[in-house]
Protein backbone atom coordinates (compact mmCIF):
# COMPACT_ATOMS: atom_id res chain seq x y z
CA UNK A 1 0.00 0.00 0.00
CA UNK A 2 1.29 3.45 -0.91
CA UNK A 3 0.70 6.65 1.04
CA UNK A 4 0.97 10.14 -0.43
CA UNK A 5 3.16 12.50 1.48
CA UNK A 6 4.61 15.99 0.86
CA UNK A 7 7.77 14.42 -0.53
CA UNK A 8 6.16 11.76 -2.79
CA UNK A 9 4.77 8.21 -2.47
CA UNK A 10 5.73 6.05 0.51
CA UNK A 11 5.36 2.24 0.82
CA UNK A 12 3.94 1.46 4.24
CA UNK A 13 4.43 -1.76 6.15
CA UNK A 14 7.67 -2.32 8.01
CA UNK A 15 10.94 -0.62 8.64
CA UNK A 16 12.12 -1.04 5.06
CA UNK A 17 10.71 1.79 2.99
CA UNK A 18 11.17 3.27 -0.47
CA UNK A 19 10.69 6.93 -1.13
CA UNK A 20 9.84 8.22 -4.59
CA UNK A 21 9.97 11.88 -5.36
CA UNK A 22 12.56 14.54 -4.69
CA UNK A 23 14.50 12.43 -2.08
CA UNK A 24 17.17 9.89 -3.31
CA UNK A 25 16.23 6.22 -3.34
CA UNK A 26 18.46 4.27 -0.91
CA UNK A 27 17.81 0.68 0.07
CA UNK A 28 18.58 -0.40 3.58
CA UNK A 29 21.19 -3.09 2.59
CA UNK A 30 23.09 -0.62 0.39
CA UNK A 31 23.32 1.85 3.27
CA UNK A 32 24.61 -0.86 5.53
CA UNK A 33 27.36 -1.82 3.06
CA UNK A 34 28.28 1.86 2.67
CA UNK A 35 28.71 2.17 6.41
CA UNK A 36 30.83 -1.00 6.53
CA UNK A 37 33.10 0.25 3.73
CA UNK A 38 33.49 3.66 5.37
CA UNK A 39 34.43 2.12 8.71
CA UNK A 40 36.82 -0.44 7.18
CA UNK A 41 40.49 0.18 8.14
CA UNK A 42 42.50 -0.16 4.95
CA UNK A 43 45.85 0.57 6.60
CA UNK A 44 46.02 -1.09 10.01
CA UNK A 45 48.99 -0.28 12.21
CA UNK A 46 51.40 -3.23 12.06
CA UNK A 47 52.99 -2.05 15.30
CA UNK A 48 49.81 -2.52 17.35
CA UNK A 49 47.71 -5.60 18.21
CA UNK A 50 50.32 -7.96 16.81
CA UNK A 51 48.76 -11.36 15.98
CA UNK A 52 45.17 -10.10 15.71
CA UNK A 53 42.96 -10.50 12.65
CA UNK A 54 43.46 -6.87 11.64
CA UNK A 55 47.23 -7.25 12.00
CA UNK A 56 47.34 -10.38 9.73
CA UNK A 57 45.09 -8.66 7.24
CA UNK A 58 47.38 -5.60 7.19
CA UNK A 59 50.46 -7.80 6.73
CA UNK A 60 48.83 -9.57 3.81
CA UNK A 61 47.91 -6.23 2.24
CA UNK A 62 51.51 -4.96 2.61
CA UNK A 63 52.93 -8.15 1.04
CA UNK A 64 50.47 -7.90 -1.82
CA UNK A 65 51.36 -4.28 -2.53
CA UNK A 66 55.11 -5.00 -2.44
CA UNK A 67 54.62 -7.97 -4.79
CA UNK A 68 52.61 -5.83 -7.19
CA UNK A 69 55.34 -3.17 -7.27
CA UNK A 70 58.01 -5.83 -7.88
CA UNK A 71 55.98 -7.42 -10.71
CA UNK A 72 55.39 -4.07 -12.41
CA UNK A 73 58.99 -2.86 -12.04
CA UNK A 74 61.14 -2.82 -15.23
CA UNK A 75 63.99 -4.54 -13.40
CA UNK A 76 66.80 -3.49 -11.09
CA UNK A 77 69.68 -4.29 -13.45
CA UNK A 78 68.33 -2.65 -16.60
CA UNK A 79 69.04 1.08 -17.22
CA UNK A 80 66.27 3.53 -18.01
CA UNK A 81 67.04 5.43 -21.16
CA UNK A 82 66.13 9.08 -21.70
CA UNK A 83 66.16 11.33 -24.70
CA UNK A 84 69.57 12.90 -25.49
CA UNK A 85 69.74 16.15 -27.50
CA UNK A 86 71.64 16.00 -30.73
CA UNK A 87 75.25 17.22 -30.61
CA UNK A 88 75.94 20.68 -32.08
CA UNK A 89 78.52 21.14 -34.76
CA UNK A 90 79.60 23.65 -37.33
CA UNK A 91 78.03 27.11 -37.26
CA UNK A 92 75.45 26.06 -34.66
CA UNK A 93 78.23 25.15 -32.21
CA UNK A 94 80.06 28.46 -32.82
CA UNK A 95 76.89 30.46 -32.28
CA UNK A 96 75.98 28.59 -29.09
CA UNK A 97 79.53 29.05 -27.74
CA UNK A 98 79.50 32.78 -28.42
CA UNK A 99 76.17 33.25 -26.65
CA UNK A 100 77.04 31.12 -23.62
CA UNK A 101 78.96 32.15 -20.49
CA UNK A 102 82.18 30.42 -19.61
CA UNK A 103 85.74 30.90 -18.41
CA UNK A 104 87.83 32.99 -20.78
CA UNK A 105 90.76 30.65 -20.21
CA UNK A 106 88.66 27.80 -21.65
CA UNK A 107 87.59 29.74 -24.72
CA UNK A 108 84.28 31.06 -23.40
CA UNK A 109 82.96 34.44 -24.47
CA UNK A 110 80.33 36.73 -22.98
CA UNK A 111 78.30 37.42 -26.11
CA UNK A 112 78.23 37.38 -29.87
CA UNK A 113 80.54 39.86 -31.54
CA UNK A 114 79.33 41.32 -34.83
CA UNK A 115 81.51 42.89 -37.45
CA UNK A 116 81.05 46.48 -38.58
CA UNK A 117 78.53 47.03 -41.38
CA UNK A 118 78.53 49.55 -44.22
CA UNK A 119 76.63 52.01 -42.04
CA UNK A 120 79.55 52.37 -39.61
CA UNK A 121 81.63 55.52 -40.19
CA UNK A 122 84.86 56.28 -38.26
CA UNK A 123 84.95 59.48 -36.22
CA UNK A 124 87.20 62.14 -37.61
CA UNK A 125 87.56 63.87 -34.20
CA UNK A 126 86.57 62.95 -30.67
CA UNK A 127 85.21 65.58 -28.28
CA UNK A 128 87.85 66.92 -25.89
CA UNK A 129 87.06 66.95 -22.19
CA UNK A 130 87.78 70.39 -20.74
CA UNK A 131 88.80 69.06 -17.28
CA UNK A 132 90.00 65.64 -16.12
CA UNK A 133 89.91 64.79 -12.40
CA UNK A 134 92.02 61.84 -11.33
CA UNK A 135 93.73 60.34 -8.30
CA UNK A 136 97.24 58.96 -8.09
CA UNK A 137 99.20 57.05 -5.46
CA UNK A 138 102.59 58.36 -4.42
CA UNK A 139 105.32 55.85 -5.12
CA UNK A 140 108.97 56.71 -5.68
CA UNK A 141 108.32 60.42 -6.17
CA UNK A 142 105.81 63.16 -6.98
CA UNK A 143 107.10 63.68 -10.54
CA UNK A 144 106.56 60.04 -11.48
CA UNK A 145 103.04 60.00 -10.04
CA UNK A 146 102.08 63.13 -12.00
CA UNK A 147 103.49 61.75 -15.23
CA UNK A 148 101.36 58.63 -14.83
CA UNK A 149 98.24 60.80 -14.73
CA UNK A 150 99.17 62.61 -17.96
CA UNK A 151 101.20 65.64 -16.85
CA UNK A 152 104.20 66.58 -19.02
CA UNK A 153 107.70 65.68 -17.86
CA UNK A 154 108.96 69.25 -17.45
CA UNK A 155 105.88 70.43 -15.57
CA UNK A 156 105.87 67.34 -13.31
CA UNK A 157 109.50 67.96 -12.38
CA UNK A 158 108.77 71.65 -11.75
CA UNK A 159 105.92 70.78 -9.37
CA UNK A 160 108.12 68.20 -7.57
CA UNK A 161 110.79 70.87 -7.05
CA UNK A 162 108.19 73.26 -5.60
CA UNK A 163 107.05 70.62 -3.11
CA UNK A 164 110.65 69.70 -2.20
CA UNK A 165 111.27 73.34 -1.23
CA UNK A 166 108.57 73.01 1.43
CA UNK A 167 108.81 69.35 2.54
CA UNK A 168 111.72 66.91 2.44
CA UNK A 169 110.80 64.27 -0.19
CA UNK A 170 112.05 61.56 2.20
CA UNK A 171 109.25 62.52 4.63
CA UNK A 172 106.52 61.84 2.05
CA UNK A 173 105.01 58.45 2.80
CA UNK A 174 104.61 56.01 -0.11
CA UNK A 175 100.94 55.33 -0.74
CA UNK A 176 99.87 58.93 -0.11
CA UNK A 177 96.83 59.83 -2.24
CA UNK A 178 97.20 62.69 -4.71
CA UNK A 179 94.10 64.51 -5.99
CA UNK A 180 94.95 65.79 -9.49
CA UNK A 181 92.96 68.07 -11.80
CA UNK A 182 94.13 68.41 -15.41
CA UNK A 183 93.06 71.22 -17.77
CA UNK A 184 92.35 71.49 -21.51
CA UNK A 185 95.20 70.88 -23.95
CA UNK A 186 95.70 72.69 -27.23
CA UNK A 187 96.05 69.54 -29.34
CA UNK A 188 95.51 65.86 -28.56
CA UNK A 189 99.21 65.20 -29.11
CA UNK A 190 100.27 67.45 -26.19
CA UNK A 191 100.11 66.50 -22.48
CA UNK A 192 97.44 68.13 -20.34
CA UNK A 193 98.44 71.03 -18.09
CA UNK A 194 98.16 70.64 -14.32
CA UNK A 195 95.41 72.82 -12.86
CA UNK A 196 95.41 71.60 -9.25
CA UNK A 197 97.27 69.12 -7.01
CA UNK A 198 96.24 68.51 -3.38
CA UNK A 199 97.52 65.95 -0.87
CA UNK A 200 98.38 65.39 2.81
CA UNK A 201 102.16 65.87 2.98
CA UNK A 202 102.46 65.24 6.74
CA UNK A 203 100.14 64.60 9.62
CA UNK A 204 100.07 68.31 10.42
CA UNK A 205 100.48 69.75 6.91
CA UNK A 206 98.43 69.73 3.69
CA UNK A 207 99.87 71.02 0.41
CA UNK A 208 98.03 72.33 -2.64
CA UNK A 209 99.42 73.40 -6.02
CA UNK A 210 97.03 75.58 -8.05
CA UNK A 211 97.33 77.39 -11.39
CA UNK A 212 96.53 81.09 -11.41
CA UNK A 213 97.13 83.34 -14.41
CA UNK A 214 99.07 80.62 -16.20
CA UNK A 215 101.55 80.03 -13.34
CA UNK A 216 101.59 77.44 -10.59
CA UNK A 217 101.52 78.45 -6.92
CA UNK A 218 102.18 76.30 -3.82
CA UNK A 219 99.87 76.74 -0.83
CA UNK A 220 100.73 75.16 2.53
CA UNK A 221 97.87 74.68 5.00
CA UNK A 222 99.00 73.70 8.53
CA UNK A 223 96.61 71.37 10.37
CA UNK A 224 95.99 71.97 14.08
CA UNK A 225 97.11 69.05 16.25
CA UNK A 226 96.05 68.32 19.83
CA UNK A 227 98.83 66.45 21.68
CA UNK A 228 96.85 65.61 24.83
CA UNK A 229 97.90 62.06 25.86
CA UNK A 230 95.44 59.19 25.98
CA UNK A 231 94.83 57.61 29.38
CA UNK A 232 93.29 54.13 29.63
CA UNK A 233 92.30 52.42 32.88
CA UNK A 234 90.55 49.16 33.64
CA UNK A 235 90.40 45.87 35.51
CA UNK A 236 92.96 43.17 34.70
CA UNK A 237 90.50 40.27 34.66
CA UNK A 238 91.53 36.94 33.17
CA UNK A 239 94.14 38.48 30.85
CA UNK A 240 95.94 41.79 31.25
CA UNK A 241 96.78 41.97 27.55
CA UNK A 242 93.23 41.28 26.33
CA UNK A 243 91.70 43.65 28.90
CA UNK A 244 94.00 46.54 27.90
CA UNK A 245 93.42 45.91 24.18
CA UNK A 246 89.65 45.78 24.72
CA UNK A 247 89.87 49.12 26.54
CA UNK A 248 91.42 50.70 23.43
CA UNK A 249 95.16 50.59 24.10
CA UNK A 250 97.33 49.93 21.01
CA UNK A 251 99.13 46.58 20.84
CA UNK A 252 102.67 48.03 21.00
CA UNK A 253 101.80 50.14 24.05
CA UNK A 254 100.36 47.10 25.86
CA UNK A 255 103.48 45.05 25.09
CA UNK A 256 105.69 47.86 26.39
CA UNK A 257 103.50 48.14 29.49
CA UNK A 258 103.82 44.43 30.27
CA UNK A 259 107.61 44.49 29.78
CA UNK A 260 107.93 47.52 32.05
CA UNK A 261 105.68 46.30 34.87
CA UNK A 262 107.02 42.72 34.82
CA UNK A 263 110.45 44.03 35.83
CA UNK A 264 108.96 44.83 39.24
CA UNK A 265 105.93 42.55 39.53
CA UNK A 266 105.91 39.10 37.86
CA UNK A 267 102.81 38.65 35.72
CA UNK A 268 101.97 35.51 37.70
CA UNK A 269 101.46 37.69 40.80
CA UNK A 270 99.03 40.11 39.12
CA UNK A 271 95.50 39.48 40.41
CA UNK A 272 92.30 39.61 38.40
CA UNK A 273 90.96 42.45 40.54
CA UNK A 274 94.09 44.58 40.06
CA UNK A 275 93.66 47.69 37.91
CA UNK A 276 95.94 48.85 35.12
CA UNK A 277 96.63 52.46 34.19
CA UNK A 278 98.27 53.43 30.88
CA UNK A 279 99.06 56.82 29.37
CA UNK A 280 100.00 56.81 25.69
CA UNK A 281 101.19 59.54 23.35
CA UNK A 282 98.36 60.82 21.19
CA UNK A 283 98.14 63.29 18.32
CA UNK A 284 94.62 64.25 17.25
CA UNK A 285 94.31 66.31 14.07
CA UNK A 286 91.61 68.92 13.56
CA UNK A 287 90.44 66.88 10.57
CA UNK A 288 89.68 63.90 12.84
CA UNK A 289 92.68 61.62 12.30
CA UNK A 290 94.39 60.15 15.40
CA UNK A 291 97.92 58.83 15.82
CA UNK A 292 99.03 56.92 18.94
CA UNK A 293 102.67 56.80 19.96
CA UNK A 294 104.80 55.41 22.77
CA UNK A 295 103.82 54.48 26.31
CA UNK A 296 104.39 57.37 28.73
CA UNK A 297 103.09 55.99 32.04
CA UNK A 298 102.59 52.48 33.41
CA UNK A 299 100.57 52.05 36.58
CA UNK A 300 99.21 49.02 38.43
CA UNK A 301 97.04 49.05 41.55
CA UNK A 302 96.52 45.85 43.52
CA UNK A 303 98.64 43.50 45.59
CA UNK A 304 101.71 45.55 44.66
CA UNK A 305 101.31 49.10 43.38
CA UNK A 306 103.48 50.17 40.46
CA UNK A 307 103.83 53.71 39.13
CA UNK A 308 106.46 54.25 36.44
CA UNK A 309 106.98 57.29 34.19
CA UNK A 310 108.95 57.21 30.96
CA UNK A 311 111.81 59.73 31.15
CA UNK A 312 113.93 60.54 28.12
CA UNK A 313 116.97 62.77 28.42
CA UNK A 314 118.77 62.90 25.09
CA UNK A 315 119.45 59.35 23.95
CA UNK A 316 118.84 57.92 27.43
CA UNK A 317 115.39 56.45 28.17
CA UNK A 318 114.48 55.24 31.66
CA UNK A 319 111.43 54.27 33.69
CA UNK A 320 111.26 56.11 37.03
CA UNK A 321 108.71 56.33 39.80
CA UNK A 322 107.00 59.72 40.41
CA UNK A 323 109.78 60.64 42.87
CA UNK A 324 112.46 60.30 40.21
CA UNK A 325 113.80 56.93 41.41
CA UNK A 326 113.89 53.94 39.10
CA UNK A 327 115.94 51.34 37.32
CA UNK A 328 118.95 52.16 35.18
CA UNK A 329 119.06 50.99 31.57
CA UNK A 330 121.09 47.80 31.31
CA UNK A 331 119.90 46.27 34.59
CA UNK A 332 118.29 42.83 34.80
CA UNK A 333 114.61 42.36 34.05
CA UNK A 334 112.35 39.35 34.60
CA UNK A 335 113.07 36.76 31.86
CA UNK A 336 109.46 35.54 31.60
CA UNK A 337 106.10 36.61 32.95
CA UNK A 338 105.53 33.73 35.40
CA UNK A 339 105.89 32.66 39.02
CA UNK A 340 109.03 31.01 40.47
CA UNK A 341 108.47 27.28 40.92
CA UNK A 342 111.97 26.33 42.15
CA UNK A 343 114.84 28.40 43.58
CA UNK A 344 118.62 28.04 43.54
CA UNK A 345 120.01 25.35 45.90
CA UNK A 346 120.13 21.65 46.73
CA UNK A 347 117.09 19.57 45.87
CA UNK A 348 115.99 16.13 44.66
CA UNK A 349 116.02 16.20 40.86
CA UNK A 350 112.43 15.55 39.60
CA UNK A 351 113.68 13.37 36.71
CA UNK A 352 116.92 11.78 37.93
CA UNK A 353 115.57 11.11 41.41
CA UNK A 354 118.66 11.96 43.47
CA UNK A 355 119.76 15.06 45.34
CA UNK A 356 121.94 17.55 43.53
CA UNK A 357 122.54 21.30 43.25
CA UNK A 358 119.91 23.22 41.29
CA UNK A 359 122.08 25.88 39.64
CA UNK A 360 119.31 28.27 38.69
CA UNK A 361 115.68 29.28 39.06
CA UNK A 362 112.64 27.66 37.44
CA UNK A 363 109.72 29.76 36.20
CA UNK A 364 106.41 27.90 35.80
CA UNK A 365 105.23 29.53 32.56
CA UNK A 366 102.68 28.36 30.02
CA UNK A 367 103.93 26.54 26.94
CA UNK A 368 104.90 29.05 24.24
CA UNK A 369 105.32 32.05 26.57
CA UNK A 370 107.94 34.50 25.24
CA UNK A 371 111.37 34.44 26.93
CA UNK A 372 113.27 37.74 26.98
CA UNK A 373 116.90 38.66 27.53
CA UNK A 374 117.31 40.03 31.04
CA UNK A 375 119.84 42.61 29.80
CA UNK A 376 121.92 43.49 26.74
CA UNK A 377 124.33 40.80 25.59
CA UNK A 378 125.74 38.56 22.86
CA UNK A 379 124.50 35.06 22.03
CA UNK A 380 127.24 32.46 22.61
CA UNK A 381 125.13 29.27 22.55
CA UNK A 382 121.82 28.70 20.74
CA UNK A 383 120.77 25.07 20.23
CA UNK A 384 120.52 21.67 21.88
CA UNK A 385 122.64 21.44 25.02
CA UNK A 386 122.34 18.15 26.92
CA UNK A 387 119.77 18.07 29.70
CA UNK A 388 118.98 21.73 29.13
CA UNK A 389 117.25 20.83 25.85
CA UNK A 390 116.96 23.88 23.60
CA UNK A 391 119.31 26.29 25.34
CA UNK A 392 120.50 29.89 24.89
CA UNK A 393 123.47 31.45 26.67
CA UNK A 394 124.14 35.19 26.64
CA UNK A 395 127.43 36.90 27.48
CA UNK A 396 126.82 40.31 29.07
CA UNK A 397 130.43 41.32 29.58
CA UNK A 398 132.32 41.87 32.83
CA UNK A 399 132.29 38.12 33.56
CA UNK A 400 128.47 38.05 33.71
CA UNK A 401 126.45 35.50 31.66
CA UNK A 402 122.90 34.11 31.73
CA UNK A 403 121.37 30.85 30.44
CA UNK A 404 117.82 29.90 29.39
CA UNK A 405 116.89 26.21 29.14
CA UNK A 406 114.10 23.83 28.06
CA UNK A 407 112.88 26.16 25.29
CA UNK A 408 110.34 24.96 22.76
CA UNK A 409 111.80 27.23 20.07
CA UNK A 410 114.86 29.47 19.70
CA UNK A 411 114.65 32.69 17.67
CA UNK A 412 118.26 33.97 17.95
CA UNK A 413 121.50 32.74 16.39
CA UNK A 414 125.00 32.43 17.90
CA UNK A 415 127.10 35.56 17.53
CA UNK A 416 124.18 38.01 17.32
CA UNK A 417 123.61 40.80 19.83
CA UNK A 418 120.35 41.14 21.72
CA UNK A 419 118.87 44.02 23.68
CA UNK A 420 117.26 43.92 27.09
CA UNK A 421 113.69 42.71 26.75
CA UNK A 422 114.21 41.19 23.29
CA UNK A 423 112.50 37.83 22.71
CA UNK A 424 115.10 35.06 22.37
CA UNK A 425 112.81 32.02 22.46
CA UNK A 426 109.65 30.46 23.85
CA UNK A 427 108.91 28.31 26.89
CA UNK A 428 108.89 24.55 26.31
CA UNK A 429 109.76 21.23 27.95
CA UNK A 430 112.79 19.94 26.04
CA UNK A 431 115.66 18.08 27.70
CA UNK A 432 115.35 16.70 31.26
CA UNK A 433 112.02 18.31 32.09
CA UNK A 434 108.72 17.19 33.60
CA UNK A 435 106.64 20.02 32.11
CA UNK A 436 106.80 23.40 30.39
CA UNK A 437 108.92 25.88 32.31
CA UNK A 438 111.99 28.11 31.97
CA UNK A 439 115.26 27.16 33.69
CA UNK A 440 117.22 30.40 34.20
CA UNK A 441 120.87 30.46 35.29
CA UNK A 442 123.34 33.21 36.11
CA UNK A 443 127.14 32.90 35.98
CA UNK A 444 129.82 35.17 37.40
CA UNK A 445 133.28 34.45 35.99
CA UNK A 446 132.08 31.01 34.87
CA UNK A 447 130.63 29.97 38.27
CA UNK A 448 126.86 29.49 38.70
CA UNK A 449 125.47 31.81 41.38
CA UNK A 450 122.02 32.44 42.81
CA UNK A 451 120.17 34.70 40.32
CA UNK A 452 118.60 36.49 43.28
CA UNK A 453 122.07 37.70 44.30
CA UNK A 454 121.97 40.19 41.41
CA UNK A 455 119.09 42.66 41.74
CA UNK A 456 116.80 42.83 38.78
CA UNK A 457 116.90 46.61 38.90
CA UNK A 458 119.71 48.96 39.90
CA UNK A 459 118.51 52.24 41.33
CA UNK A 460 119.00 55.70 39.91
CA UNK A 461 117.78 58.97 41.41
CA UNK A 462 117.28 62.25 39.55
CA UNK A 463 118.55 65.43 41.12
CA UNK A 464 118.60 69.18 40.62
CA UNK A 465 117.19 70.74 37.47
CA UNK A 466 116.57 67.35 35.89
CA UNK A 467 114.39 66.34 38.85
CA UNK A 468 112.39 69.57 38.47
CA UNK A 469 111.67 68.92 34.80
CA UNK A 470 110.71 65.35 35.63
CA UNK A 471 108.24 66.45 38.32
CA UNK A 472 106.66 68.89 35.87
CA UNK A 473 106.19 66.00 33.42
CA UNK A 474 104.61 63.85 36.14
CA UNK A 475 102.21 66.67 37.01
CA UNK A 476 101.08 67.00 33.38
CA UNK A 477 100.56 63.26 33.01
CA UNK A 478 98.65 62.85 36.25
CA UNK A 479 96.34 65.66 35.14
CA UNK A 480 95.15 63.63 32.15
CA UNK A 481 91.70 62.15 32.68
CA UNK A 482 90.84 58.64 31.56
CA UNK A 483 88.44 58.34 28.67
Amino acid sequence: MFLRTDEGLELAGGTSALRFGRAPVIAAPAAAWRRRIDSFDWTPDLGADIGSRDWWRGLATCIALCGTVWMLSPGFDRPIYSAVPAALDGSALDEARSLSFGASALGGTSGMRLAATSRVRPLANTPERPIVEATATLGSGVAGALQRTGVGVSEAQHVAAMIASRVDPAELMPGTRLDVTLGRRETPSLPRPLERLAFRAKFDLALEVVREGGTLRLDARPIAIDHTPLRIQGRVGASLYRAARAAGAPAKAVESYIRTVSGLVPMGQVGQDDRFDLIVEQARAATGEVQLGQLLYAGLEGRRDVRLVRWQDGSRTEWLDPKGVGERKGSMIWPVAARISSNFGWRVHPVLGFKRLHKGMDFAAAYGSPIRATTDGRVTIAGRHGGYGNFVKLDHGGGLATGYGHMSRIVVAPGTRVARGQVIGYVGSTGLSTGPHLHYELWKNGVAVNPRSVPFATVQRLQGEELGRFRALVGRLMGVTAR
